[in-house]
């Protein structure tokens, strides 16, 4: 069991408290990654949309039209715009950007950055109360938070045993009466969706077929997600959660939905706002609205708009949840827009979210030998499931083509021409251990989980627009492994000047807090992880 240090500050009076609370309580796993001198052998609630009408509030069409003059939000940070530390390489670099410029449409671009290396292991919670009535306390246990029995079945049938950090901090916040608001600076897998989700669960009333929570994320994936989570905590409950994304062509086919009696709403904010234009269901009904990677959709053309729109037909006491990896200024401005007089809690962290995960790097030699180093080490290590990032959607699938002719089960995900549903079926197959092996593009490196992960492979480094490496995608990419105490490896393939020089700039900038080591040879890594003291 662990200390966590907690400052406790108060706004109006520069109060400042300090406590030490146990909440060491994370969900505790072991994975263990076998050494086989073969080849493994390839292994091989959604709810129907509501019908009935809802009641709409008179008022909403006049609030629309005035909302749609609304000024645009200025975007985020662009990312071309980063500075490398290596100048001398900048005409090979500027050259090969140029040759690649035709290929453009065939990379997918990640989405905005998280801040993953910021960590759940810190040692660090700061607390700044709104004003100096409120009074505050930390959780220890789940049973001290007050949640219904039918909550503290779901919370133990995930295994949860005590409140992670940020959910012994946050929780009693969220579940104080009168609701309050609250901004959190709180990364993924910090253990921040459970927290939302009992509060979503905790304040609506399953006897009321009406919508009374709204969560707005960025993406289809963590919508869905998300939307899992929601089932699995509260699935003693009775509750109903709809699921609010992008429609695919079979469901753009049915009737339009005119009414959501659902009792959670999880989507995007573009989807949400064509619900409420189209009166499926009542803002005036919500009672708690969450926003999940509001650095996300800020830095996503037409998210925070969206958002700042949807939040202008809600209810002005609805209880207010912002959750954001990172807090630039940018989104700070955002978030004192959408969370009037908010509690804040911020996670100090001192290290790298990497910590069960070890890292190495092997020298291919050209490119082209790099399916000929994949192929040995599927033939040498036993791998419960691994995801391999490639750069280009046509390289990951020519890459999917080979592995398959080799007897292995994989999945291919990009975004592309990549529907919705085959998007959706592509990470429940892999989800389920079907696959074992999932090839996908940068698209996938933030946002979705799978524990039983593994291996991460980087068969291409990540790079963003300018040719210079991109260390947080990195970062991103690396921790689908290594999660909630798991442990992992991650493998990262070079082959010529330019992916050395992108490792280099990885490794320069998280300096002495990342340490990939180089391997000569696929045997050579086998040897050093049967030694377990060094994993």
């Amino acid at each position: 069991m662990t200390e966590t240090n907690i400052h406790v500050s108060n706004l109006d009076k520069g109060v400042t408290k300090e406590k030490n609370v146990s909440c060491d309580g994370e969900r505790e796993a072991d994975e263990h990654i076998a050494l086989a001198k073969t080849k493994p052998a390839p292994e091989a609630m959604t709810r129907d949309a509501p019908s009935a009408e809802d009641n709409k509030a008179t008022h909403e069409d006049e609030v629309i039209t005035q909302l749609e003059q609304l000024p645009k939000l200025s975007q985020g940070k662009d990312k071309a715009g980063t500075q490398s530390t290596l100048g001398d390489k900048e005409g090979d670099r500027a050259a090969a950007a140029a040759a690649d410029d035709d290929d453009d449409d065939d990379v997918d671009e990640p989405l905005p950055l998280r801040g993953l290396n910021e960590i759940e292991g810190a040692d660090q919670v700061d607390v700044v109360l709104s004003d100096d009535s409120a009074r505050y306390s930390s959780a220890a246990t789940f049973e001290e938070l007050g949640l219904s029995v039918e909550l503290l079945q779901g919370v133990y049938s995930m295994k949860f045993s005590k409140p992670s950090k940020v959910q012994a901090v946050s929780l009693p916040m969220i579940l104080a009466t009168p609701p309050r608001n609250l901004i959190a600076q709180a990364h993924n897998g910090s253990g921040k969706t459970a927290c939302f989700v009992l509060g979503m669960l905790s304040r609506i009333d399953v006897k009321s077929d009406i919508p009374q929570a709204l969560c707005l994320v960025p993406t289809r994936e963590l919508a869905r997600q998300i939307r899992d989570v929601i089932m699995n905590l509260g699935k003693y409950t009775g509750c109903r959660v709809f699921l609010a994304v992008k429609q695919g062509e079979e469901e753009r086919s049915q009737p339009r939905i005119t009414s959501v009696q659902d009792h959670i709403i999880v989507g995007t904010p573009g989807r949400v706002m064509d619900l409420l234009r189209h009166r499926a269901f009542s803002g005036r009904t919500i009672r708690i609205l969450v926003l999940d990677e509001a650095d996300e959709m800020i830095d996503t053309q037409g998210m925070g708009d969206q958002t700042l729109r949807i939040k202008k037909l809600l209810s002005p006491n609805v209880q207010t949840l912002l959750f954001s990896a990172t807090y630039p200024e940018h989104v700070r401005d955002f978030a004192l827009k959408v969370v009037p007089n908010p509690n804040q809690i911020t996670v100090k962290r001192e290290q790298l979210s990497l910590d069960n995960v070890k890292q190495f790097y092997i020298d291919c030699g050209a490119a082209e030998n790099r399916f000929q180093v994949l192929s040995d080490i599927y033939g040498s290590l036993r791998i419960g499931q691994s995801i391999i990032f490639v750069e280009r959607r046509r390289d990951a699938s020519e890459l999917a083509r080979r592995m398959r002719a080799e007897g292995h089960s994989v999945a291919l995900l990009h975004g592309g021409e990549m529907t919705p549903e085959e998007r959706d079926r592509v990470i429940d197959s892999f989800r389920a251990g079907t696959d074992r092996i999932l090839i996908s593009t940068s698209v996938l490196s933030r946002g979705v989980d799978v524990l039983a992960t593994t291996v991460v492979i980087n068969y291409d480094l990540p790079r963003d627009r300018s040719g210079h490496a991109d260390p947080e995608t990195y970062l991103h990419r690396v921790g689908r492994t290594g999660r909630f105490g798991r442990k992992g490896i991650a493998l990262n393939f070079v082959y010529d000047r330019w992916s050395r020089t992108l490792l280099q700039e990885i490794e320069q900038y998280y300096g002495d807090r990342c340490r990939i080591v180089g391997v000569s040879s696929v045997e050579e890594l086998v040897s050093i992880l049967e030694d377990e003291s060094n994993f």
